[in-house]
């Protein structure tokens, strides 16, 4: 699952996108005339300039229907991968072409009301006029806020950890370093994390075998069977009066947690 950079869903993008887009389609038909493309928006009654400057409304109009919404809420979509995103934009652009085909059809019935193409006609013809030409300012654009992505960001990303629950929905997004420990708790699971000076506590509906290829994933191994420790925060690994091995961790408000034989060497090895 590759996701976006944050950049994409940024403030900036939304201008750039909403204007850039829209501008590219205005000037690229009027600086190259494409004969098709001057002909049908012409209708034969001059409305060439006029037809394709309500084209770019409609253009306009779309994508700020679609992007102002989900730049408002960007900060709770933090798992939007790229399959989703180009999806997205493959939607923006039909939505596009399916409001431009009806505006041409309702206007050239108007000019020719016996002579007046089908709305499935004039449908195939504005998706090959929007889709051919908004392409280039999607592509350039998406391509220049992935660049402006920083090293620092992207890796900031990556050290995130999306922990969801047992019906997929995303529930805690917390950095890899913040967990401390995540322990069984009869049908939960409770991820210990810190955040700024406090400790805290999330019971997340889930099962530590199903949590299990993330927590790995971000360097939270399993230290006994009921029990997940994050090395970073493992002072030392010390034998209680009972002659069981725990492992101290560097949160004074943290229990001792009780590593297993069978874990201890990989445990060992990370201190």
């Amino acid at each position: 699952m590759i996701l976006i950079p944050k950049k994409l869903l940024s403030v900036p993008s939304l201008l750039a996108h909403v204007l850039a887009i829209p501008a590219f389609l205005l000037f690229f038909v009027l600086l190259y005339s494409p004969g098709w493309i001057v002909d049908m928006l012409d209708m034969q009654a001059g409305k060439h300039t006029f037809n394709l400057l309500m084209c770019m409304c409609i253009v306009l109009g779309v994508l700020c229907a679609s992007r102002i919404p989900v730049t408002s809420v960007r900060k709770h979509l933090s798992n939007f991968t790229w399959l989703r995103y180009i999806l997205w934009c493959m939607a923006e652009v039909a939505v596009m072409s399916a409001f431009v085909a009806l505006y041409l059809t309702l206007v050239s019935r108007q000019w020719d009301p016996t002579g007046g193409r089908s709305y499935f006609a004039m449908l195939g013809w504005s998706a090959a006029l929007v889709g051919s030409i908004v392409v280039y300012p999607y592509l350039l654009l998406d391509s220049l806020f992935t660049l402006l992505e920083s090293p620092e960001e992207t890796a900031a990303e990556d050290e995130l950890v999306r922990l969801y629950d047992a019906t997929q929905q995303l529930k805690l997004v917390v950095a890899a370093p913040a967990i401390v420990y995540v322990e069984a708790d009869t049908n939960y699971v409770s991820v210990k994390y810190t955040e700024g000076d406090r400790v805290k506590n999330y019971q997340l509906r889930n099962t530590m075998k199903t949590l299990e290829p993330v927590l790995l994933k971000h360097g939270i191994i399993r230290c006994q069977r009921s029990f997940f420790v994050n090395p970073r925060h493992v002072t030392v690994l010390r034998k209680d009066k009972e002659g069981l091995i725990v492992a101290e961790l560097d949160i004074p408000e943290a229990r001792s947690i009780p590593v297993s034989p069978n874990y201890y060497d990989n445990l060992s090895r990370m201190l």
